[in-house]
């Protein structure tokens, strides 16, 4: 079956649905500091996300942009989700061997 005589969002190829679209938004993070209470949002290249094996080692860090706090909060699965998905840089840690 060709691109052009599928129909439906399931044969559609990424190409053709992106087709009519222009530009894309820049992704933006709501966040907030536990030192300084401060609220605000940051584009994905100011946090940074650590996966690890277990949910006590996966966490998203980012330095606050009022106080200049070096802030780390855990990351359960959405938020991973959501944070990847976003564009935000992801290290991937390994478990003691």
């Amino acid at each position: 079956m060709s691109e052009s005589a599928t129909t439906g969002a399931r044969g559609m190829s990424v190409a053709a649905a992106f087709a009519g679209m222009r530009s894309a938004a820049p992704v933006v993070f709501r966040a907030g500091c536990p030192d300084c209470r401060g609220r605000f949002e940051l584009g994905a290249n100011a946090l940074r996300l650590a996966i690890g094996a277990s949910s006590r080692t996966t966490f998203y860090s980012f330095t606050c942009p009022d106080c200049g706090a070096a802030v780390r909060k855990p990351a359960g699965e959405r938020i991973v989700e959501l944070l990847t998905g976003g564009g935000v840089s992801t290290l991937r840690l390994q478990p003691k061997v």
